[in-house]
């Protein structure tokens, strides 16, 4: 298999799975969800793999993801946290963090269609800072940059949310 990839990698376990690019029924990357004329980046599905399995706690990529709002968890700190079913199986959910001060949400329900792109994190158990994700994964940073970190997104029933002014509370 022939594969180049830009950036630092941590070891070889990640290099191997940013060559096949898969996160579940999603694309696992390096880089911006935006382009630079801030269209979206849409990666194309290929066959998906449970990285939630597969990965240590805390593991770090890029991520998209397509499904279907579950439910929403209680607002934490200025965000809001969801469950989004990305695949067939029980364990093929993911939760999504988006910062609020980077423009609301629409009303979040059941069965809404979520898109979102940013950073992927196995959260199997608890660190020093967070508790564990009840999904066993979360894709946060799912808004524009605000800096040196690559931007993201969050569509929820067709609307782009998460590119607003905000500062990420800083």
């Amino acid at each position: 298999m022939s594969c180049s990839i830009k950036g630092v990698l941590h070891d070889e376990f990640v290099r191997t799975l940013i060559c096949f690019r898969t996160l579940f029924h999603g694309f696992v990357f390096f880089g911006s969800c935006l382009r630079a004329n801030s269209e979206l980046s849409r990666p194309t599905r290929p066959n998906s793999s449970d990285l939630k399995s597969t990965t240590p706690n805390q593991f770090l990529t890029r991520a998209h993801i397509q499904g279907l709002l579950q439910h929403a968890y209680a607002d934490k700190t200025g965000h809001n946290h969801f469950e989004v079913k990305i695949g067939p199986r029980p364990q093929d959910n993911i939760e999504v963090v988006y910062n609020q001060s980077f423009g609301p949400l629409p009303t979040l329900a059941p069965g809404m269609t979520i898109e979102a792109c940013g950073d992927y994190i196995t959260s199997d158990a608890p660190t020093a800072q967070y508790p564990a994700s009840p999904d066993g994964a979360i894709i946060h940073w799912v808004h524009r940059s605000t800096g040196g970190h690559p931007g993201g997104y969050v569509v929820v029933n067709g609307v782009l949310c998460g590119q607003g002014s905000g500062n990420g509370g800083q």
